[in-house]
């Protein structure tokens, strides 16, 4: 299979692209890594190279390139930037790969960034999700959207709350990925992340409220897109973002942030409450490779921990 076309990317139209980043970024898509996750790399990657140059106030070869100046690149991602472990470590990830591909393939004679230590990170914590209240009122905000939006957004909002998809997945959903039956009904993702499939089940609640969308649809054909925008065309993954942080305002959710992986979390977490231990089915429903990242649902919160410490019975008042 051919490289995927958009995948590469440049940063100013008016200079030219560095060719030893183009080919390493042609080398991942050669690997079948998505394209969300190369131009992850190549924006670190060139990240690094753009503060480097910065600082020294001139072009810097990859050749001159030398441990220390990853090592202070850290230093200022943590001291300068104030950049989360996570964060820090993502990038310092993106370079050492970067740098070991390099070597292999001939372009360097040394690896800068072998030597570059991670930053510790305390064990994670159970994702932010959303609390009982804060849905209902997610829910009535989408009810209640203006424009001609309330059954599609409801839809929306119920689908991505009752099957935990990613909102690449969503966006992707066409009429005949759904099954909808009085009883039962599930859901295709023909595309998910690391290019698996999988079925997940639609709850009476999603099947209500897509097929309530659906009555408003004209002409529906299986090949069509499961959501529109007011144009007609599917939304685009930042455009359902924007629509669920309009809707917590209304909803006047302050205490998190709501995204479509904060409706990720929530139906995770809901999961794992209403059905204890089964992480497997669980990780499953997610489509997630490794039970490791589905663990994470069984983490304390920081909610959780936050109450334990005001109960505490040192916490006496003054």
């Amino acid at each position: 299979m051919g490289p995927k076309l958009g995948v590469i990317i440049t940063f100013n139209m008016n200079s030219p692209i560095d060719p030893i980043l183009h080919a390493f970024q042609e080398a991942l898509q050669a690997q079948d890594l998505a394209g969300a996750t190369v131009r992850g790399y190549g924006l670190d990657i060139q990240f690094f190279k753009t503060w480097l140059e910065g600082v020294r106030g001139e072009t810097v070869p990859w050749t001159h390139i030398k441990a220390a100046d990853i090592q202070t690149f850290r230093q200022h991602l943590v001291g300068n930037l104030r950049q989360k472990a996570a964060a820090v470590n993502r990038r310092l990830q993106s370079l050492r790969r970067f740098f070991a591909w390099a070597v292999q393939a001939k372009h360097l004679d040394q690896n800068p960034a072998i030597e570059v230590k991670f930053l510790r990170t305390q064990p994670r914590m159970q994702p932010s999700a959303l609390l009982e209240p804060e849905v209902h009122g997610l829910l009535r905000a989408a009810g209640q959207s203006p424009h001609g939006l309330a059954v599609r957004n409801y839809a929306l909002v119920q689908l991505m709350l009752q099957t935990g998809l990613r909102v690449g997945e969503v966006v992707e959903l066409k009429v005949s990925d759904l099954v909808i039956y009085s009883r039962s009904g599930w859901v295709r993702v023909m595309n998910g992340k690391g290019h698996r499939q999988r079925e997940v089940p639609l709850n009476a609640t999603a099947r209500r409220a897509l097929s309530a969308y659906f009555e408003t649809r004209v002409d529906l054909k299986p090949a069509d897109p499961v959501f529109l925008s007011l144009r007609g065309d599917p939304p685009t993954p930042r455009a359902i973002q924007q629509q669920l942080v309009s809707l917590a305002r209304s909803a006047r959710i302050s205490r998190i942030r709501v995204t479509p992986h904060t409706l990720r979390h929530t139906f995770a977490t809901s999961f794992l409450k209403d059905h204890p231990g089964k992480l497997v089915e669980l990780a499953s429903l997610l489509g997630h490779e490794s039970l490791d990242t589905t663990a994470v649902y069984t983490k304390a919160s920081r909610e959780s921990l936050a109450e334990d410490v005001e109960r505490s019975r040192f916490n006496v008042p003054g």
